[in-house]
This record gives C-alpha cells, structure tokens and sequence, in this order.
C-alpha cells in the first residue's frame, strides 16, 4: 500500500527544523512530502539541504489549508494520503497499525491516530484528541477534549472505534474517497473543513476510525493561535457554513436561528472580557456567512444526505450548565 505523508508549509522554517526529523525517522513505510504555500522564508532551501529525501511540492500561492492541500494531493500518486500538520511529532510505528486497518477494512475511508499535546504529552490535545464528534447545532467537541478542558492520557482512549470526524492536524484518507467525495471545501480556507469532508464521507457510506494504538504529539496553534481574532472569524464562521451545507432537511434553519443567538451571548462575553477584536471577529464572521450564503444554499442541493449526525443537543448545555467536563460524562 502506497502511503503519502504531506507536510503544508507556509513560512515554517523552525517548524519543520523541530518537527520533520521525527516524521523522516518514523516514517519508512511512507514517501515524504513538503507541499510549500508559497512561503517567504527558506523553508524549501533547508528542506531540501538537511532532507533530501522529502519530495517538494511547490504551491503557486497561500490558498489555506484547503486549497493548499487540495493543489497538492493533484500531483501525488497515492493510495492513501496522510496530511500532517507541520508541527507535529510522530512515534515509532505509528503508520503500521493504520496500514493494517486499511488493509484489512476495505469499509474505512479515513483514520485518525491518537493526538497528544506536544508541550503536555501526559494530556490530550485540542485539535483532535481521540477522535471528533459534533451536536445537533454543530458545535464540534472530542474524545478527551471538550471545549478548553483537556484530558489527562490514561489508557482510557486506547481502543479502535467509529468516529464522526478525524482531525485535520492527522488526517489518513484513501486517495479514491477523498477525490469521490469532492475534495476540501477552499471556501472554509481553514478551520472545520475536515469536518466537511468527514461529513461527506459518511454521506457515501464509508466508515472514519480512531485508532488509539497510533500516537502523535501536536503542538497545536502554530500557524493561528487561540487568541488570534482570525481563528475566531473562521470558527463562527465555517461553524454556520457546516449547518447550512450539511444538516438535512427544513430543521437546519432553526438550528441557525439558534446559533446566531448563541454567537450573539459569545460576542458578548469577548466584550465584558474586553476581548473586542474577538467581537468583532465574530460580527465579520456573520457578514461573510451573509455574503456566501447563496454559494453554500447550491452546496447543500447537491450533496446527498443521510442519517443522524449528532448523539445530543447540545454540549454548551452540557458542558455550561450541567458541568460535564470529559467525554464519558455526557
């Protein structure tokens, strides 16, 4: 089985410097490639001086995460992609037991390893932790990580099960399902597009699995940290590009009306937090999904819908209000 592990960079030179050692050592069973977004710095340079083995994919601009990755994967030959964020750090073996599963279970179009924190590595991390899920009004949360609370690691995600999502920071998808279902959406740009794709993978009938005997380490928010106004437009934003596109029947449109609400006591709290670039992050998030919302309307004709995606209402509620913190609490 031919593997592909691709790298998006844009302006990572450190990063790559910290990282990419870990994914040339542990990664013989895969070929290595740096898809390059058109960086600035001397990032294809040092790559191709200190790892010459890692083929270069030259992207001709910035288009994002989706766009980026979407240039790239149309120049690669193989059967299973693996887009890894550029700071991450894999562990001995971590491809073998993914390789089995597609190998074996022909049903299972992608895959997610467990994602630890980099700077925490007893505790799970963000983007990702063992394996994603989201409500019914599209609010995404994961094994052991709900909203800002991380679980500690103590073997209790250690299984190979179903999931709704995998996270984009390690993502495996089978190169047939990934250009079946349509690609990355390059309207999200960045931010909950893999929850797009997920979502139209399980539209086609396959299966996304978690497989905790896997390990990476991310060190998470290297291109847009948590407390930048950007990451915050595209999250409310690409949150309502989710409903809109995805959730069946007439029942999305109260779900929005329901969000809109909800962003509106967010961008309150950013404001008694004197966060106001965060409120209006939040205020130009709603002017984009205005100004895109007939685009997304002729998305969501043409993609075919099944069943339930959702396990509850809502986890504000219960993570807010009924306190519940970790994943086997809800």
């Amino acid at each position: 089985m031919n593997i592909a592990v691709v790298i998006l960079n844009w302006n990572g030179r450190s990063l790559l410097e910290e990282f990419l050692p870990s994914v040339i050592r542990y990664s013989e069973e895969a070929t290595v490639y740096l898809a390059d977004n058109a960086s600035t710095d001397d990032s294809i340079s040092y790559t191709q001086t200190s790892f010459p083995q890692v083929k270069i994919i030259r992207n001709e601009m910035n288009g994002g995460y989706a766009k980026g990755y979407n240039d790239a994967l149309a120049k690669i030959d193989a059967d299973i992609y693996c887009l890894l964020n550029s700071d991450v750090e894999v562990t001995q073996n971590w491809l073998v037991p993914v390789i089995k599963t597609f190998e074996t279970s022909k049903e299972v179009a992608a895959i997610q390893p467990k994602i630890l924190d980099y700077k925490k590595k007893s505790h799970f991390e963000y983007a990702g932790a063992a394996g994603g899920y989201i409500d019914k009004l599209g609010y995404a949360y994961c094994r052991g990580r709900i909203f800002d609370t991380l679980e500690e690691d103590k073997g209790q995600y250690n299984d190979t099960t179903p999931i709704f999502w995998a996270s984009g920071a390690c993502l495996f998808i089978r190169k047939q399902v990934f250009e079946e279902v349509g690609k990355l959406d390059e309207d999200f740009f960045a931010h909950q597009e893999e929850i797009d794709l997920c979502w139209r993978i399980h539209n086609q009938g396959y299966k996304i699995m978690y497989d905790g005997s896997s390990v990476i380490y991310h060190l998470g928010g290297a291109t847009l940290g948590t407390m930048n106004p950007k990451k915050t437009f595209l999250n409310f934003r690409n949150s309502l590009y989710l409903l809109v596109k995805n959730v069946p029947g007439n029942s999305v449109w109260g779900l929005i009306f329901i969000r809109m609400l909800m962003d509106g006591l967010a961008a309150a709290r950013f404001i008694l937090q004197g966060k106001f670039s965060h409120f209006l992050a939040i205020f130009k998030a709603h002017l984009s999904f205005y100004a895109n919302f007939n685009t997304f309307i002729k998305k969501r004709k043409k993609l075919s819908k099944t069943g339930k995606y959702y396990s509850f209402f809502s986890v504000v509620w219960q993570y807010f209000i009924l306190k519940r913190k970790h994943f086997n609490q809800l």
